[in-house]
């Protein structure tokens, strides 16, 4: 279970305070996947980050009683000075993992030939994304936190991305952010939109979409 209790988020700027999150509650049991929406800019990727220990919150308290991944998409998390596969090795050393293994499956996978050995800081954002998403499937987690990362990659990228969020969409959680009602709609089964800073949850991701929406038109 992940329990996020009167959580804010807001960033320090030169003269002002950008408040991004106010006061979101959320429950996530595990089986639960669950699909977000928002406008550009309303904090979705935020979130993102703190359901995953990317970032901390400014208030709220936050109860983890599951192993996320971090974000799938979000490529900050990588040595940019480092090797994809440096980076590889020392997430799976973190993890307890064979570096050996991870890496082969990495290689296999993320499909970026001799750029795994190539310093990340060569990468665009679509083979950070294809790397992040590789290692992380070859971590075995409790919850699997999905970025936009579906779009990362070519038509057999994404192929095999499909392939493996929907075996892992049948017995692990999910949280997915992405501005695709069909990509949310086949992945997960109730939905939230986050607006004005507040998570509004609904019972099917349909019903988020509608009000995703209104707010879009308004």
């Amino acid at each position: 279970m992940i329990r996020l209790q009167n959580v804010t988020k807001s960033y320090k700027l030169k003269g002002f305070t950008k408040p991004v999150l106010h006061g979101v509650d959320l429950l996530i049991q595990p089986g639960d996947s669950i699909g977000i929406m928002g406008a550009n800019g309303a904090g979705k990727s935020t979130l993102m980050r703190i359901l995953g220990g990317v970032e901390r919150p400014t208030g709220g308290h936050i109860h983890r009683g599951m192993s996320t991944s971090w974000p799938l998409g979000y490529g900050s998390c990588f040595q940019s000075s480092l090797t994809g596969a440096d980076n590889a090795r020392f997430i799976a050393r973190i993890y307890r993992r064979d570096p050996g293994a991870l890496i082969r499956f990495v290689e296999e996978f993320a499909e970026l030939g001799p750029f795994l050995r190539q310093p990340v800081r060569t990468y665009s954002a679509g083979m950070n994304a294809r790397l992040a998403f590789g290692i992380s499937l070859a971590i075995d987690f409790d919850c699997y936190l999905v970025d936009e990362i579906t779009a990362a990659g070519d038509a057999r990228f994404r192929e095999r991305s499909h392939a493996a969020l929907s075996e892992r969409a049948e017995n692990r959680t999910l949280v997915m952010v992405s501005h695709d009602p069909g990509t949310l709609s086949t992945y997960c089964r109730t939905g939230a939109v986050l607006e004005h800073g507040r998570l509004v949850l609904f019972d099917s991701v349909e019903e988020a979409v509608i009000r995703h929406m209104e707010l879009q038109a308004a």
